[in-house]
């Protein structure tokens, strides 16, 4: 159920996306802005990033398979990284465009039709997004995540756009509209590199956050009686999973039904806590111990 509606969101993504795009280029149309051009052939990029991530999050929930043990997670980085590089390609040409408009020093036309038609797309826009990240990061999404980071992007500019546009047509400063691109440009290549930069750590296997992990080390403490510490205890997110692994210390003498049973009541109590937790533990004899990892209560 909830991979069904993951992928009804990025589908709806895409519907949305066609939708502001034909708003925005009417808008361009009526008013024939350099600005609300760059606006729309942004939103073009939002088309392209809400196809990817509905390949995304269909493909990372693909059970595990002989050639992908792990499961299929990080597809959802890779898309993400995807999405970036699309936004650092519209920037440059958003730049291409506010170039053109300098040379040719054309003027804009006032249109309210045009107007109201970009301010009803950047309220569509800004609804779905803030929708996007608030459901991705309850889902352990990151692809949706970029997706709704990327749409708030496009609504902050869409509004500096607007706004820019009105004063074009009150102060007649013909400049200010291809400036007024490149500033939408600047403001879009700054997102893409912020995007990549973050796609790019769940990439490397990032560990948990600080707070995931001491979550963890209280939780074996918790619930590991019988043992006698655990140790080298690390952590990586691969999208909605987080893969946990350490050395837990039991006395040599123990069973192997005994510290079985001991691992399964850490399992279960990490399990409740962190969502899409994906645990290892290796079992060691007493001398093993190192006395400087977590000790058992």
């Amino acid at each position: 159920m909830k991979l069904k509606r993951r992928l009804q969101i990025a589908l709806l993504s895409i519907v949305f996306g066609v939708v502001v795009l034909g708003l925005k280029i009417g808008a361009y149309l009526l008013t024939g802005s350099i600005a609300l051009y760059s606006d729309a052939l942004e939103t073009t990029v939002n088309i392209a990033s809400a196809i990817a991530t509905l390949a995304a999050v269909w493909f990372a929930a693909k059970p595990a398979d002989s050639n992908h043990p792990y499961g299929h997670d990080k597809v959802e980085y890779f898309a993400a990284v995807l999405v970036g590089v699309m936004i650092v390609l519209a920037a440059l040409s958003i730049f291409r465009a506010a170039w053109l408009g300098f040379i040719s020093g054309d003027s804009p036309e006032y249109s309210p039709a045009g107007i109201g038609m970009n301010l009803l797309a950047a309220v569509i826009n800004g609804a779905w997004a803030r929708y996007l990240m608030k459901y991705g990061k309850h889902a352990r999404s990151p692809a949706l995540v970029a997706d709704g980071k990327h749409l708030m992007t496009d609504v902050v500019s869409s509004v500096g756009v607007l706004g820019g546009f009105v004063l074009v047509m009150l102060t007649g400063w013909k400049v200010m509209d291809p400036a007024l691109a490149v500033l939408v440009g600047l403001t879009v290549l700054w997102s893409g590199w912020g995007l990549v930069k973050e796609s790019v750590g769940g990439l490397m296997d990032e560990a948990a956050s600080h707070d995931t992990l001491d979550k963890i080390r209280v939780l074996i403490s918790e619930h590991g009686e019988g043992a006698l510490e655990a140790h080298d205890l690390r952590t990586r997110i691969a999208g909605k999973s987080t893969f946990i692994d350490f050395h837990l210390v039991v006395p040599g003498e123990m069973s192997v039904d005994k510290a079985h049973e001991i691992c399964d009541r850490i399992e279960i109590a990490i399990v409740e806590d962190v969502p899409g937790a994906r645990i290892t533990i290796h079992v060691e004899p007493e001398h093993k111990a190192k006395h400087s990892g977590i000790v058992v209560l």
